[in-house]
C-alpha cells in the first residue's frame, strides 16, 4: 500500500486509465564510490507480479527471483549503465538523468507517459512526471528499481572477482569502513569514481 492509500498496481492503473501505456524509471547506485549508476525503464503488462516493491525493502535473494519474473512478464525492459568516467565528467545527478533518458530511448516502443522516481526529470521527448518515493508507490517504478539494483549488484560481484581485496561483493561499492580501509591499503581502482574521492586521505 502506498502513501496514497493505493496499492502499487492501483497507482499505476490510475495513470494507465488516463494516459495509456506507462513506463516506470528508477536507478541504482547514485551513492557508491565505485562502479556504474544503473538506470532501468520498465513497461509492465496487465499481469501483476506478486512481491514487487521498492528494491531496498526486499532481500537480495527475493530481488533475484523478482528480476526473473519481471524480465519474463514485462512488455519491455531497458537498462542503461553510466560509468565512472562519465560520472566524474558531468557529475552524478547529470549522469543519472542521462542514464534514465537513454534507458527510455532504448525501449522497443514508446510509452505514453514515463513515471520517474525522485524529484527531477530527464530531458526526454515523452510525457513524463516525477513521483517522489515512486519506488514505494508505483509498481512500474518498483519493478525498474529491482531491475536496476540486480543489474548493478551483479556487475559489482563480477568486479569483486577482479579486485578481490576490496570486498565489492559485500558493500557493492558503497563507502563502508571496510571499503575505505581497502582504499587506503590498495589504492584507487579504474572503477572508482574520482569525483567521489576528492577528499579521501
Amino acid at each position: 500500500m502506498s502513501s496514497d492509500g493505493l496499492t502499487l498496481y492501483e497507482f499505476d492503473a490510475r495513470y494507465r486509465k488516463e494516459f495509456g501505456v506507462i513506463c516506470g524509471v528508477d536507478e541504482a547506485g547514485r551513492g557508491p564510490l565505485a562502479g556504474p549508476v544503473a538506470c532501468a525503464a520498465v513497461i509492465l503488462g496487465s499481469e501483476e507480479i506478486e512481491g514487487v516493491n521498492d528494491s531496498k525493502k526486499i532481500t537480495e535473494k527475493k530481488r533475484e527471483i523478482l528480476y526473473g519474473e519481471i524480465m519474463k512478464k514485462a512488455k519491455a525492459v531497458s537498462v542503461e549503465l553510466v560509468w565512472p568516467e562519465t560520472i566524474d565528467r558531468i557529475n552524478i545527478l547529470e549522469a543519472t538523468m542521462l542514464g534514465m533518458k537513454r534507458a527510455v530511448e532504448k525501449l522497443p516502443f514508446t510509452p505514453d507517459i514515463v513515471l520517474i522516481d525522485g524529484n527531477r526529470l530527464p530531458d526526454i521527448d515523452v510525457a513524463e512526471e516525477y513521483v517522489i518515493h515512486g519506488d514505494a508507490r508505483s509498481a512500474s517504478i518498483a519493478a525498474a528499481s529491482i531491475i536496476a539494483k540486480v543489474t548493478r549488484d551483479r556487475i559489482m560481484r563480477e568486479y569483486a572477482m577482479e579486485f578481490p581485496e576490496y570486498g565489492f561483493e559485500k558493500h557493492k561499492g558503497y563507502g563502508t569502513k571496510a571499503h575505505y580501509e581497502a582504499l587506503r591499503e590498495f589504492g584507487i581502482t579504474p572503477i572508482h569514481r574520482l569525483s567521489f574521492l576528492k577528499n579521501f586521505k
